[in-house]
Formats: C-alpha cells, sequence, structure tokens
C-alpha cells in the first residue's frame, strides 16, 4: 500500500508516510536496468543516442502511458483534492507511482525480480526508442540542427491558459528564420511539439544557410 500512498492522501491521514522515498528507489532501479539493456542492444551507436533513448523510455510521459495500460489510476491513494482534479489520470502522480511500485519491488525481491519487472513494463518502449532518430528528444534534436545551420539557441515562449486541474499550453520556438508552434496538456509536451514542427522546417535548409 506504501507504493501507492500519495502525498495528498497521506496529508489528509494525519501525516502517515508516502510513496515518495520508493518512488526516488525506483527512479534509480529503473536507470540502471534500462542503461544496461540499452547498452548491450546497441554496442554500435554512441553515448549521445543511448542517452536520447534512454530519456525517452524513462520520461513522464512514457511511464504514465505505462502506467494507463496497468489501470493503475484506479488503485492510487489520493486525497480529496486531487480526487477533484483527476489526479489519478495526470502524468506526473502515474508515472511517480510506477517508479514508486519499482522501489517496492526491488526492496522485497532484489534486483534480478526487478529487472524482470522492468523489461516486461518498458521493452516495448526501448524497441520504438531504436527507431525515432530525432524523435526521441525534439528540442535536443532541433538545438543540433540549428549550431549545424550557424543559427543561435532556439528561444521559447509558453503561455497557459484554462483552470488549474485541465490546463492547456501553447509554446512558439524560434530557431533562425523558422518558427514553430506546438500545443500541449503540459509546458514540456508543448516544447517538444513546438520543436518538433521547427526541426521538420528548419532540417529542409542547407547546413550553413
Amino acid at each position: 500500500m506504501l507504493a501507492l500512498t500519495h502525498r495528498s492522501f497521506a496529508h489528509e491521514a494525519g501525516g502517515i508516510p508516502t510513496n515518495e522515498r520508493l518512488e526516488f528507489l525506483g527512479d534509480t532501479v529503473l536507470g540502471l536496468v534500462v542503461t544496461e539493456a540499452l547498452y548491450r542492444r546497441h554496442p554500435d551507436k554512441p553515448e549521445g543516442e543511448l542517452a536520447k533513448m534512454r530519456a525517452a523510455t524513462v520520461s513522464q510521459r512514457s511511464l504514465a502511458a505505462i502506467a494507463r495500460r496497468l489501470e493503475l489510476g484506479r488503485y492510487v491513494l489520493l486525497g480529496k483534492g486531487e480526487m477533484r482534479t483527476r489526479g489519478y489520470d495526470k502524468d506526473s502522480i502515474l508515472s511517480d507511482t510506477v517508479e514508486a511500485l519499482l522501489g517496492a519491488t526491488y526492496l522485497s525481491h532484489g534486483l534480478e525480480v526487478s529487472r524482470d519487472l522492468v523489461h516486461r513494463l518498458v521493452d516495448e518502449t526501448l524497441d520504438q526508442a531504436a527507431d525515432l532518430g530525432a524523435g526521441l528528444d525534439w528540442k535536443t534534436s532541433l538545438q543540433e540542427a540549428a549550431a549545424e545551420r550557424g543559427f543561435g539557441a532556439p528561444v521559447y515562449s509558453v503561455v497557459g491558459e484554462g483552470p488549474e486541474h485541465a490546463r492547456r499550453f501553447e509554446a512558439q520556438v524560434t530557431a533562425g528564420p523558422v518558427v514553430g508552434i506546438g500545443q500541449g496538456t503540459a509546458k514540456k509536451h508543448a516544447e517538444q511539439a513546438a520543436a518538433e514542427q521547427a526541426y521538420r522546417a528548419i532540417t529542409a535548409l542547407p547546413v550553413g544557410a
């Protein structure tokens, strides 16, 4: 139960322990197993590509997608406020809970069982990451493409609108002569979407343009 206890529930229950320490541990276990898997599966890829693949695999969005597949939100213990704002479907809460469960698995059963669980949860994402290329991290890919063409670092601006529980963001990025616009339910998602649009435009320009 501790792995499923969000701090909002713990606060309303008189300050009982939360899943945050398990989340901290699980994050490390997840990172170790994913890094090892990428290292062994892709002996020809440089460190930079492996780092992008790892980031895509352990990102908040990827872990939240896993949690939704497992319907994990039904079991997270949340306070009344988080329940009202649909905390059971928030990427941040879902991804943190996945990490907490991995931490609890490590404490109870050790690294080998934890490794098996990580692979069952993320192998599909790992396989997809190998084919994403620039899509592993649009912001980094845009920055690299801009630098190759002699432009300055991309500049982002983001505006948000709507109530706290249903906020939407629109991001705009300028990279040399290129502008990209993107939307999302989180600031970083909107920035990634804008970066993707700008990347596709900037890579149509010759290097040194």
